[in-house]
């Protein structure tokens, strides 16, 4: 009985230790933050670099393309939401129309799940807020599919829409980015042999989370497996010391 005592403590104590390990993996570490940027590229090579959870800022032209870049890696579902501080009212011409496109690290565009990703602001209007919730971000996948992949991703915010004469006036924009993490439920076998950030392994790691990159290894999924197995252990143990104990003769009085 003691042998099993000390074999269950064991593995209680286990157990413990792979409910503890979801905390430090998944917390920030705050000494490598950057500061958010306050200004934006005009392409994709000169896109603005931002971490995820900064709000960063430019000031520009009505008509410029602006390009910012930001970290996600597998099992998150980004959000990105965009603000543009319109031009007096007094000074525009006629309605305007501003967009929101996000890209992935092969500069394919991803599709909004839901938000609004394009919205027009009347003459009244002060400012125009957009949206776009992505699909989430896949450790793998298939080299025909357009799935978000962990890596560098981009935003794209311009006007499509507005008075000739409404070119050129000055506009303020932020941008910022979030995540939803959905964890094992959203994991897959396999991993890509590096997220997907153009340049050198040097890009790589100056675009990467605040955290590293985690390529695909760990997610919840490794958690509740490993806490199965250790409560499957001690429901044998505990079966094992019930049989044992029935199977043992009466001893007479």
């Amino acid at each position: 009985m003691r042998r099993t005592r000390l074999l269950t403590g064991a593995l209680l104590g286990a157990a413990t230790a792979l409910l503890a390990l979801a905390g430090p993996v998944a917390a920030d570490d705050d000494s490598t933050a950057q500061q958010a940027p306050t200004e934006a590229g005009t392409s994709f090579r000169t896109a603005a670099q931002m971490q995820q959870d900064q709000k960063a800022t430019a000031s520009a032209s009505t008509g410029d393309y602006l390009y910012w870049s930001f970290p996600a890696d597998a099992g998150q579902r980004p959000t990105v939401r965009a603000t543009v501080e319109l031009p007096d009212a007094q000074a525009r011409h006629g309605a305007q129309t501003w967009r929101i496109d996000v890209f992935d690290g092969l500069r394919r565009r991803q599709s909004c799940q839901y938000g609004m990703q394009a919205r027009s602001a009347g003459t009244e209007s002060a400012r125009v807020t957009l949206a776009c919730t992505l699909r989430t971000v896949r450790a793998w996948s298939e080299a025909w599919a357009n799935d978000p992949l962990p890596g560098t991703y981009y935003v794209r915010l311009t006007v499509t829409s507005l008075a000739s004469a409404d070119l050129g006036q000055p506009v303020k924009a932020s941008v910022e980015a979030h995540s939803k993490d959905i964890g094992g439920a959203a994991a897959v076998d396999g991993t890509l042999a590096a997220p997907l950030v153009p340049g050198t392994t040097a890009s790589a790691e100056k675009a990467a989370p605040a955290d590293g990159w985690s390529s695909g290894w760990w997610t919840s999924r490794w958690l509740w497996t490993g806490a199965g197995a250790v409560l499957a252990a001690l429901a044998g143990i505990g079966g094992y010391a019930l049989t044992r104990g029935s199977g043992r003769p009466a001893t007479a009085p």
